[in-house]
């Protein structure tokens, strides 16, 4: 989408090849202390690029929303 601002994370190799294209209903960072950010950085883009959320993604954005101080 044009204008729209990335983020890109440095991740090791493993764990970027075990998250593929999954999103937060089949894969959860495996420190749960990251959580937070996932699910906040998730969010926003869902949010930015207007895109819908299933169930499931929404039940497992919420766990990881909840972890954030």
């Amino acid at each position: 989408m044009p204008g729209l601002v990335g983020e890109l994370l440095a991740v090791s190799a493993g764990s970027s090849r075990s998250k593929g294209d999954q999103g937060p209903e089949e894969w959860q960072p495996p420190l749960e202390s990251y959580w937070c950010v996932y699910g906040r950085s998730w969010t926003s883009v869902k949010a930015t690029c207007e895109l819908t959320v299933t169930e499931d993604e929404k039940n497992w954005l919420t766990k990881m929303l909840d972890t954030c101080a």
